[in-house]
């Protein structure tokens, strides 16, 4: 009966472990939103101006030139973006963490208490309460490492990410906007308008249902709002191009 269980405990052990490492692993940190920060931002707005510059005049050449321009132009602004916000980010956590250290060597009692009150709200009282309070506050690297996550809600940025950051997002902006451009090189300016809405439209429902399965949320509806909000947000430029149509030249 004794070998009995322990092969049923090892089986349970097996199953877990295989379960948790294979069939439903974490995801550790990824591009995925750098990627689809800059393809998405990319597609959109080269999309919106392309549409508003065909809306305004039938030249094909134009449209490709516009297009282009904002393409390279909206990249290098979308990876400087990326770049300096990820500094920005790492520069703010800095200056806060060594805030705690100031007030954990100039207000102890009061910087305690806000532990005590963090792990109170948790559900811990008493005797453990207080042992927990004098665990972190023993070490002062620990104190404000659980002060900076705990009541500032913050972690570290990765300075040496913010230039990777910075070539992904720029990457995926001018993959995206070149994605509705295409139909331009190929087609006439009336034909390639509709057919750069739908095969936009058709991206942007693709990485929509791609990001929900890795992540959450359901795949048809993550599509289909990203699909409208892209699109309908492109389709101003187009209103705002057939507002301001260049008259037609003899």
């Amino acid at each position: 009966m004794a070998l009995y269980d322990i092969h049923t405990r090892r089986h349970d052990q097996f199953e877990e472990h295989y379960h948790h490492t294979h069939k439903d692993p974490h995801r550790g940190a990824s591009a995925l939103s750098d990627v689809i920060l800059g393809g998405q931002d990319g597609l959109v707005n080269v999309l919106g101006v392309i549409l508003g510059v065909a809306a305004a005049t039938g030249d094909p050449q134009i449209v490709l030139v516009a297009g282009l321009a904002a393409t390279f132009a909206e990249s290098v602004s979308m990876g400087a973006v990326a770049y300096t916000s990820t500094l920005a980010d790492a520069d703010f956590y800095e200056s806060e963490r060594e805030r705690e250290y100031r007030h954990i060597m100039e207000v102890p009692n009061l910087e305690r208490q806000e532990i005590r009150e963090i792990y109170a709200d948790k559900g811990f009282h008493d005797d453990l309460l207080e042992r927990i309070v004098d665990t972190i506050t023993a070490d002062k690297d620990v104190w404000v490492a659980v002060m900076m996550s705990e009541e500032h809600r913050l972690i570290p940025s990765n300075r040496k990410a913010a230039l990777r950051s910075a070539i992904i997002v720029g990457v995926a902006a001018i993959i995206g906007s070149l994605i509705p451009l295409v139909p331009f090189m190929f087609l006439t300016v009336k034909t390639g308008i509709w057919v750069s809405i739908l095969v936009s439209a058709l991206v942007l429902f693709i990485v929509g249902a791609y990001k929900a399965r890795l992540t959450v949320g359901h795949q048809g509806k993550s599509g289909l709002e990203m699909a409208l909000i892209g699109t309908v947000s492109a389709l101003v430029g187009y209103a705002v191009g057939t507002l301001l149509k260049l008259p037609v030249t003899p």
